[in-house]
């Protein structure tokens, strides 16, 4: 396998979790609200409808929904991708469907403002670099091919690209099968680690007896042994997305921190 198809395979990272959060109930008068609950998924659904109009069509909701982005600061360094026609349309789909989203939960719920999102090159490239434990040349940019960018699409939360991402033609050689299992198990584990909760992340090929049923080695969505979607808590997830293993230090997409009850939480804690 060519060392530029080994490079970008590289980026399937660190935050493409089931969008399955649970809450820990403590039962006392600190327990979350089911409001503040649901407002901490706006987090991820900003996250996520930015990289994907941006990637598609080079500009964001201050252009496609601006009273969604409630007066929120632009995101840091997002950029239109180097995409095809088919796959700027899927990724287009995706995207809005992410604004979609956004207005049914800001229906549910007051909301708050967009948070400061760093979707720079540096970013995926320095998360990458401690997944691998080195620094990668050239650094991977997310931006620069339509694979590259199918691959980073991996690293935000939205596990439904992975299927888009597993199929896709120039990942069907051997060779590349044995890399995908190999890149995408060594971000599952780095997930794991920071998630600091046991196993709850697999890669996208996986031994055969931890298959669905036993009887596959593709693993589109990662599972548990009953097939169920792992969950993870706020605190989690807080761990993975900012690339540092803990809920109390902002870093990686959310430099800022993340918004909302819960994420303020930590940040104040």
């Amino acid at each position: 396998m060519a060392v530029h198809h080994i490079r970008i395979i590289s980026v399937l990272l660190i935050a493409s979790l089931p969008f399955t959060i649970a809450i820990e109930g403590k039962g006392n008068s600190s327990e979350p609200s089911d409001a503040d609950r649901i407002e901490f998924a706006l987090n991820l659904e900003y996250l996520e409808a930015e990289f994907f109009l941006y990637g598609a069509l080079g500009y964001g909701l201050d252009v496609v929904a601006p009273e969604l982005a409630g007066g929120g600061p632009a995101p840091i360094g997002a950029q239109l991708a180097a995409l095809s026609p088919l796959v700027r349309d899927l990724i287009s789909q995706f995207a809005y469907q992410e604004v979609g989203h956004l207005r049914a939960i800001k229906k549910e719920v007051k909301g708050f403002p967009r948070p400061v999102l760093d979707l720079r090159v540096g970013t995926f490239a320095r998360i990458m670099d401690s997944a691998f434990g080195r620094r990668l040349y050239p650094p991977f940019d997310p931006y620069a091919s339509e694979i590259n960018y199918l691959l980073a699409s991996y690293v935000i939360p939205y596990v439904g690209l992975t299927g888009y991402v597993g199929t896709n033609p120039q990942l069907q050689n051997t060779t590349s099968k044995r890399t995908v299992a190999e890149f995408t198990n060594r971000i599952s584990v780095l997930r794991d680690r920071l998630g600091n909760a046991g196993v709850k992340d697999e890669g996208l090929v996986v031994p055969m007896a931890l298959g669905a049923e036993g009887r596959v080695v593709g693993n589109v969505l990662a599972a548990n042994n009953a097939s169920l979607s792992y969950d993870r808590t706020p605190e989690e997830i807080l761990r993975i997305v900012y690339g540092t293993g803990d809920a109390h230090i902002p870093g990686g997409f959310f430099p800022n921190g993340a918004s909302g009850a819960i994420a303020k939480s930590f940040l104040q804690s």
